[in-house]
């Protein structure tokens, strides 16, 4: 089953208030957390898996559990706003709250918070966060599943065009 929305389908409003986030690191998602969110979780992940160049293991920002999304032969340095840290774009807290963080490129950005599916990571900005840092809130549902990993190969692109023109959102 591909959850992966086409870009054609683009970013829809998501639906009801936003979850409360706790307003430090670890930066945590408290409320709207779906009971099958390893459910959704793995759903989101087997889509993530098939991108180019992933490779998942633990992630080096986030706390034990969550899985790391990483490019395999990605170059940080070159844009490093694009990563979490090193060659990381993405992770998933699967074991905790089913919220992810990742690296969204302007507008999409703006757009994503305006439509209520992220907000920004209260570190954005600070020495070794990308000030394009994002959480994505949980999926609560199969077409939040594939508004979530349609974000996701956004940043996904946005962290694989590390040489180059910036790419087209």
């Amino acid at each position: 089953m591909d959850v992966i929305a086409t870009d054609e389908d683009g970013l829809s409003a998501r639906y009801g208030p936003r979850p409360r986030t706790t307003p430090h690191a670890p930066h945590s998602q408290i409320d709207q957390i779906p009971a099958d969110r390893r459910q959704w979780g793995q759903l989101l992940l087997t889509a993530l898996y098939a991108l180019p160049g992933v490779e998942t293991g633990g992630s080096r920002r986030a706390p034990p559990g969550t899985v790391g999304l990483y490019l395999r032969h990605g170059r940080p340095q070159e844009r490093p706003r694009a990563f979490l840290l090193g060659h990381e774009f993405a992770h998933v807290h699967l074991e905790d709250d089913g919220s992810l963080h990742t690296v969204l490129p302007e507008p999409l950005r703006s757009e994503a918070i305006a439509k209520g599916w992220a907000e920004p990571h209260p570190l954005a900005g600070y020495p070794t966060v990308s000030p394009d840092t994002v959480m994505i809130y949980a999926p609560r549902n199969q077409e939040e599943v594939k508004m979530v990993a349609w974000l996701v190969r956004k940043a996904h692109a946005y962290a694989s065009d590390s040489v180059g023109a910036e790419p087209a959102f």
